[in-house]
């Protein structure tokens, strides 16, 4: 399985939590921008005229700000450049603010099949406090354009002020507007953003109090019919995020644009984050690689036995023995004792109790320890 990402690093303003590479301030450059991603995607063509490719992924910043024929010829260039299969899943994330039928019109007939959608939560004063462009009324009528089509939605716990009452009603909004998949993720704030500044300041909730809220939550979603396959992911059955899957199942993956990542045949390598210099880059004929790094065995290791358990499904001891040439089981007997209340093994798949799942970093750091 392999995987196309596409970086849209552009947005109206950006969320108070926001760490990643968006430039609010910088739409006047997304035409040359996206001229520079299709010259990109051409450069790669030979090198990867092997994969097959089962995912296109359109993330951001906020993709859908920008004109929707942009996009549409963004899928073009990846049909042109690569092998991207017939029934391949092609998602674009979406922030309600920025939405309309017009739009939404040019993505089904592009090809797009999915669709993320950012709700974070349905407190029109939580959306204020975050900076988000969007309110409760603008998801509604996004999500009735997207009537009985294939959409996911984002909540967020662990907000300022936030409670078990506001998560649930969040939750049960995104499920009753139609949405088939739901991702449910604990803020973080990092430093350096205007959030972090609350978090030093103790104003938002503590890790025993998102413990919580992520149980509730987890609850809610089981009562209206969402498996949770992930830890932070949950869906109705059949609709697992394939971009998702390919990340935990550590498929190879290319990235294009600015701080996009990519992952191929264990090599890992990232775009320069500084927009001026992915400009340069490209338009002198050479890739915007920034940092590129060889993942050795004991890497590829660590990376499986993490983004197994992270999962529902767990670690495939089979696949684990075919890969590495050892036993799962012989190996880690040391760090399987520590943990013994916390795991089950079942059906050839070693995984965390669903119980335990929210705290799986403190399981995993057992087995990376012991790699």
């Amino acid at each position: 399985m392999a995987g196309i990402y596409v970086h849209i690093p552009f947005c109206k303003s950006k969320c108070r939590y926001c760490d990643f590479a968006s430039f609010p301030d910088k739409l006047c450059f997304a035409e040359s921008y996206m001229a520079c991603v299709y010259r990109e995607m051409a450069m790669r063509k030979v090198e990867l005229k092997g994969y097959d490719f089962d995912t296109l992924y359109i993330g951001g910043g906020t993709p859908s700000v920008i004109d929707e024929n942009y996009i549409a010829m963004l899928v073009a260039a990846a049909r042109k450049n690569f092998n991207l299969k017939e029934n391949a899943e092609i998602a674009i994330e979406m922030n309600p603010g920025t939405v309309s039928a017009k739009k939404i019109e040019t993505y089904l007939k592009c090809g797009i099949n999915r669709f993320s959608v950012g709700l974070q939560t349905a407190v029109d004063s939580q959306l204020a406090e975050l900076g988000r462009i969007h309110n409760l009324k603008e998801f509604l009528l996004c999500t009735k354009l997207l009537k009985d089509r294939n959409f996911s939605v984002d909540v967020m716990i662990g907000l300022k002020d936030q409670t078990v009452a506001d998560i649930e009603k969040t939750i049960e909004t995104a499920a009753y507007s139609g949405a088939k998949h739901i991702s449910m993720y604990a803020l973080s704030p990092e430093d350096g953003t205007p959030i972090y500044t609350d978090y030093l300041n103790g104003e938002l909730p503590d890790g025993d109090e998102v413990a919580g809220m992520y149980e509730a939550g987890v609850e809610k979603l089981k009562v209206l019919g969402f498996d949770r396959y992930e830890v932070s992911n949950f869906c109705k059955k059949g609709f697992e995020s394939s971009h998702n899957l390919n990340y935990w199942r550590r498929g190879d993956y290319i990235g294009f644009g600015v701080a996009a990542s990519s992952c191929i045949n264990n090599v890992r390598f990232t775009n320069t984050f500084d927009l001026d210099e992915y400009f340069k880059c490209i338009l002198s004929g050479h890739l915007a690689v920034k940092d590129r790094e060889e993942i050795d065995k004991t890497g590829q290791e660590e990376e499986f036995i993490m983004l197994a358990l992270r999962t529902s499904r767990g670690l495939d001891l089979k696949e684990f023995e075919k890969l590495f040439n050892e036993n799962f089981l012989d190996k880690y007997a040391i760090a399987l004792q520590k943990v013994t209340g916390y795991i089950e093994v079942n059906d050839g798949f070693l995984k965390i109790k669903d119980r335990f799942l929210f705290i799986q970093n403190s399981i995993i750091v057992e087995f990376l320890q012991a790699v």
